[in-house]
C-alpha cells in the first residue's frame, strides 16, 4: 500500500508548487490519516473474505480424502475380479463352448438317421409298389428317396462311406422301375413299322400302323386307366419328356408326314374289345399334292384319336419344372412336334395351294378357314395353345405368298428360257406383236380417261394436219430372226404386267420389279451362260444381237403400255423400262462386233498368206495370192449364208459391206505398198482384183430369194467405202500413163478422189521404168 501513498503524495505535491510549506505539512497529515483509514478497511475485507473461504477448502479437503479410500477399494475390488471371476467365467465359457458342439453333432447325427430311416423306409415302400403295380406309388418313394439321399450328400464335413452304396442301390431301383415303366409302355403303344431302308416310299408308309393297347375295360374304368399311372409314373421319374420326344418323332415320321406329303394315303381306324389300330390304305389320286382341307382332316382325325385313347391324360411334371405342373400328356406332346408339323403343313401343303392365278386369290377363304377350324379343334384337344399359330398366319398371308411365289415362278420360268437353245428361231415382221389378251380398259376416274391434247387439236384444228403421212412400220422393228425362247421371254413379261394390273397393290409392285429382274437376269444371265457358243458362232452371235434389240424396242413403250392399269404408286413416273434400254443395245452391239472383229482377224490372217501380192510373175506366189483371195469369198460367202435371212437386211449389208471392206483394203495397201510391179506382175493382179470385183458383189444374199438380192448386190458402192478405190486401182494397173495422168485430171478427176498424189506416184514408179514420160507424167501429179 505505500507505492500507492508515495504516488498520491507526490502528485499532491505536484499540484501544489504555490503552497507554503505549513500548508503542505497540514495537508500531508491529512493524506496519511486517509491512507491509514483505507489500509484498515482493507485488511477487515481480506479477513472477511478468509474466514468464509477456509469452511469450503476444509469441505473439499475431506471429500479429496473420501475419493482417495473409494479409489483404493475399487482397485481392490478390480485385483479380486481379475484374478478370482474371470478365470472362474473362462472356465464356464469352455464348458458352454463344448456342450454346444456336442449338441450341434448329436443333432447332425440324428438328423442324419432320420434321413437314413426314411430313406430305407422309401425304399421298402417302393418294392412293396412296385410288387403291387402301383407306379405312381413307387415313383414317388424313389423320388423321396432320392431328395434324402441329396440331402444326405449336401452336408459338408459329414461323410458317410454308406451314402456311395445308398447311391448305387438309388440307381439300380430307378432303372429297374424305369425297365417295368418301358415294358408296360411298349404294350400300351406298338409301333409295327416298315423296314428302314424303305421307309420313305408310299407302299411302305401303308404298311406302318399303330396299336394303343389303352382302350378301358370295366374294371379299369372304375380303378383309372393304366396308361395314366404309367405315364404319371415317367412324369415323376422326370422321364416323360425323353419317351414323348420318341414317341412324337415315330408319330411325325411314320404317320403325319405320310398324310401331307400322300395326297392318295388315308388313315384308317379300327376299335376291338383291348386295342384300338391306327393304320393306313392308299386310293388311287391324280393329285400331285394334296389340298390344305383334306390334309387337315386327315390330320384332325389322327389327334382326335391319339387324344381319345391315349393324350388325354393329366400329368405332374417334377417340381423343379413348376411350369409344366397340371398340364395334359396332349399339351406337352403339342408343345414338342407343333412346330416341325407346322413348317411341314407350310412347305408341303399350304405353298403348293397358293395360287398361281389373282383370279383364284378368292377361293383361298375356303383354305384360311379350314385352317382356323384345324387350329380351332387342335386348342380344343389341348395340342395348342391360345396364341396364333405360324401356320395360320402363313395362311392368312396369302397376298403376299402369291406375290411371292408368282414371282418365283416368273424368274424361273424365264431363267429357263434364257438358258434354252438362242438357235431356234422365229421371225419376225413389221406386223408381229406379242400375243396377248386385250388390255382391260382403265377404271373410272383414271387419268387416261382425261381427253387428250392431240385430240383437242384435232377437233380444233383439223385442218392444219399435214398431208405428208409416216409410214405405218416406220417405228416398227424390221424383218429379222430371234430365238423362240426370247419370244416366249417377253409374253411372260407381257403376261405378269396384265396379271399384275388386276392385283392388290403389294402384289402388282412385286410383279412390276419382278418383270424388271428378268430383264436384268437376262443382261446378266445370257452373255455368260452362252459366252462360248457367242463367241464361236456367227450366226448366234447375230440371233444375240436381233434378241437384244427385240428387248430394247419392246422395252421402248413396254411401261407406257401398263401405266394407268398399275397401282397409284408406279403411275407417277416409276412404271418404266426405258432406262434399261441403252443397256440392251450396247449388249447386242458388243456382241455382234466382237463376232465382227473375229472375222476381219480371219480375213486378215488369210490375206497374210498372200505373200503381200509380189513377184506375182513367180507361180508358186501367184498360187499363195489367188488361195488366199479364194479363201476370203468363201468366208463371206459362208457369212453371208449364215446371216442370211437372220439379221435384218439393213444390218446385214453393213455388217458384210464392212468385212468386204476390210478385205478390200488390206488388198490395196499391199499392193500400193510394192516397189516394183512387171507387166505380167500387174496382169496378174488385175486377174486377182477382177476376181473380187466379180464374185464380192455375190456375198450380199440378204434374202433366201435370189432375185430380191440383185437389188442389194446394184448397191455394193454404197455399203462398201473401198469399192471405187479398188476399181481405180484396177485402172491403174492396166492403164498407161497418159491414161493415168487423165484419170487424175488436175486433182480433179476420179483417181484424185480415191488415192493421195503420193500414192498414185508410187504406183507409177512401181509399175514404169524410169523415162522422160514417166518423169512428165510424175510431173503433172500434184
Amino acid at each position: 500500500m505505500a507505492a500507492p501513498a508515495g504516488s498520491l503524495v507526490a502528485a499532491v505535491l505536484a499540484h501544489s508548487g504555490r503552497l507554503d510549506k505549513e500548508d503542505l505539512g497540514t495537508r500531508i497529515g491529512r493524506l496519511s490519516r486517509r491512507v491509514e483509514e483505507l489500509k484498515g478497511e482493507v485488511c477487515n475485507m481480506i479477513n472477511k473474505k478468509y474466514n468464509e473461504f477456509l469452511p469450503s477448502m476444509q469441505s473439499a479437503e475431506e471429500l479429496v480424502s473420501q475419493v482417495e479410500g473409494l479409489s483404493s477399494n475399487i482397485d481392490l475390488l478390480k485385483a479380486g475380479i481379475e484374478n478370482e471371476v474371470t478365470r472362474d467365467l473362462n472356465v464356464a465359457v469352455a464348458e458352454f463352448t463344448e456342450l454346444k458342439q456336442q449338441l450341434e453333432r448329436d443333432t447332425l447325427v440324428l438328423s442324419v438317421l432320420k434321413k437314413l430311416q426314411e430313406f430305407d423306409i422309401a425304399i421298402k415302400e417302393y418294392n412293396t409298389a412296385l410288387l403291387e403295380k402301383k407306379y405312381v406309388a413307387a415313383a414317388q418313394q424313389l423320388e423321396t428317396a432320392r431328395s434324402n439321399l441329396k440331402m444326405l450328400e449336401s452336408r459338408k464335413g459329414f461323410e458317410l462311406k454308406i451314402l456311395k452304396a445308398l447311391g448305387t442301390e438309388l440307381t439300380v431301383q430307378t432303372q429297374n422301375m424305369l425297365y417295368h415303366l418301358g415294358e408296360e409302355w411298349q404294350k400300351l403303344a406298338v409301333w409295327k413299322l416298315p423296314p428302314s431302308k424303305e421307309s420313305s416310299s408310299l407302299e411302305s408308309v401303308v404298311h406302318s400302323e399303330l396299336h394303343l393297347h389303352t382302350v378301358p375295360s370295366k374294371e379299369e374304368e372304375i380303378a383309372g386307366p393304366p396308361v395314366a399311372s404309367v405315364l404319371q409314373a415317367f412324369a415323376v421319374l422326370g422321364e416323360l419328356h425323353t419317351k414323348l420326344k420318341i414317341f412324337g418323332q415315330l408319330l411325325l415320321k411314320y404317320i403325319l408326314k405320310p398324310l401331307i406329303s400322300y395326297p392318295s394315303l388315308q388313315p384308317c381306324t379300327e376299335e376291338q374289345s383291348d386295342v384300338f389300330i391306327l393304320r393306313f390304305k392308299s386310293k388311287e389320286s391324280s393329285l400331285d399334292h394334296s389340298s390344305p382341307v383334306e390334309v387337315f382332316d386327315k390330320i384332325r382325325l389322327v389327334f382326335e384319336v391319339l387324344h381319345k385313347y391315349l393324350l388325354n391324360v393329366p400329368v405332374e411334371q417334377p417340381v423343379e419344372d413348376k411350369k409344366g405342373c397340371g398340364v395334359t400328356l396332349a399339351e406337352l406332346l403339342g408343345d414338342m412336334i407343333w412346330e416341325e408339323l407346322s413348317d411341314c403343313l407350310i412347305q408341303n401343303c399350304l405353298v403348293n395351294s397358293i395360287p398361281t392365278n389373282s383370279s383364284k386369290l378368292e377361293q383361298y377363304i375356303e383354305v384360311i378357314k379350314s385352317t382356323e377350324e384345324f387350329e380351332k379343334a387342335l386348342k380344343n384337344m389341348q395340342f395348342l395353345k391360345g396364341d396364333t399359330t405360324d401356320l395360320l398366319k402363313y395362311a392368312r398371308n396369302v397376298n403376299s405368298h402369291f406375290a411371292n411365289k408368282k414371282c418365283q415362278d416368273v424368274i424361273v420360268a424365264a431363267r429357263n428360257l434364257m438358258t434354252s437353245e438362242i438357235h431356234n428361231t422365229v421371225k419376225i415382221i413389221p406386223d408381229s406383236c406379242v400375243a396377248l389378251p386385250r388390255l382391260p380398259d382403265p377404271g373410272a376416274g383414271d387419268r387416261s380417261k382425261m381427253p387428250k391434247a392431240s385430240e383437242v387439236l384435232h377437233n380444233d384444228m383439223g385442218n392444219l394436219e399435214n398431208k405428208t403421212k409416216l409410214s405405218q412400220y416406220t417405228f416398227s422393228l424390221p424383218t429379222c430372226r430371234i430365238s423362240s425362247s426370247v419370244e416366249k421371254l417377253m409374253e411372260l413379261a407381257y403376261q405378269t404386267l396384265l396379271e399384275a394390273t388386276s392385283s392388290t397393290d403389294q402384289c402388282c409392285i412385286q410383279l412390276f420389279y419382278s418383270v424388271r429382274n428378268i430383264f436384268q437376269l437376262f443382261y446378266d444371265v445370257v452373255p455368260t451362260y452362252h459366252k462360248e457358243n457367242l463367241q464361236k458362232l456367227p450366226q448366234l452371235a447375230a440371233i444375240h444381237h436381233n434378241n437384244c434389240m427385240y428387248i430394247a424396242h419392246h422395252l421402248l413403250t413396254l411401261g407406257h403400255q401398263f401405266r394407268y392399269r398399275l397401282t397409284n404408286i408406279l403411275c407417277d413416273g416409276a412404271a418404266t423400262f426405258v432406262d434399261l434400254v441403252p443397256g440392251f443395245r450396247r449388249l447386242g452391239m458388243e456382241c455382234f462386233l466382237a463376232q465382227m472383229r473375229v472375222q476381219k482377224g480371219e480375213i486378215l490372217e488369210r490375206l497374210s498368206s498372200a505373200r503381200n501380192f509380189s513377184n506375182m510373175d513367180d507361180e508358186e506366189n501367184y498360187c499363195a495370192a489367188n488361195k488366199a483371195i479364194r479363201q476370203v469369198l468363201h468366208q463371206l460367202k459362208r457369212l453371208g449364208k449364215v446371216w442370211q435371212d437372220v439379221l435384218p437386211v439393213n444390218v446385214y449389208c453393213k455388217a458384210m459391206g464392212t468385212l468386204l471392206n476390210t478385205a478390200l483394203t488390206e488388198i490395196v495397201t499391199r499392193i500400193a505398198a510394192l516397189e516394183d510391179i512387171s507387166a505380167e506382175d500387174a496382169d496378174r493382179l488385175y486377174s486377182l482384183c477382177r476376181t473380187m470385183v466379180e464374185e464380192g458383189p455375190q456375198v450380199f444374199t440378204p434374202l433366201p430369194e435370189d432375185d430380191k438380192n440383185k437389188k442389194y448386190q446394184e448397191e455394193v458402192p454404197v455399203y462398201v467405202q473401198k469399192w471405187m478405190t479398188f476399181k481405180e486401182l484396177m485402172i491403174i494397173l492396166q492403164a498407161n500413163l497418159q491414161e493415168i495422168v487423165d484419170q487424175w485430171a488436175d486433182g480433179k478427176g476420179p483417181l484424185a478422189a480415191e488415192f493421195s498424189a503420193a500414192e498414185v506416184k508410187s504406183l507409177i514408179r512401181a509399175l514404169f521404168q524410169n523415162t522422160e514420160r514417166r518423169a512428165a507424167a510424175l510431173a503433172k501429179i500434184k
